[in-house]
């Protein structure tokens, strides 16, 4: 068998570490998005089912995204700096519409 290299394997959090919830979703494109975008800038993350977690995060449904314990608040920054971002796009696209 090959072994995989550095550049071919999917960079994940090591399960043994620290990690922290980020981000959850019940919508599984929205949690794909905010992957994306801690992918972009060089945030190793595992999006994972809550279903599957249940006895870590008991209530939980949807998607959710955990990230070390060490770069959570860069994490949840990213995060909101987008929503911001997605939030004055739209309300730029309604003024429009009423315009």
């Amino acid at each position: 068998m090959a072994e995989q290299t550095d550049a071919t394997k999917e960079e994940r959090p090591n399960p043994n570490e620290k990690l922290a919830k980020v981000f959850d979703s019940e919508q599984e494109s929205e949690a794909m998005v905010v992957k994306g975008l801690l992918d972009s800038e060089g945030i190793e993350n595992d999006l994972a089912s809550a279903t599957l977690l249940q006895d870590a995060f008991p209530g939980m449904g949807g998607m959710i995204i955990l990230v070390r314990e060490e770069d959570a608040e860069r994490a949840r920054e990213l995060i909101a700096g987008s929503r911001q971002a997605n939030a004055a796009v739209d309300a730029g696209d309604e003024e429009d519409e009423d315009g």
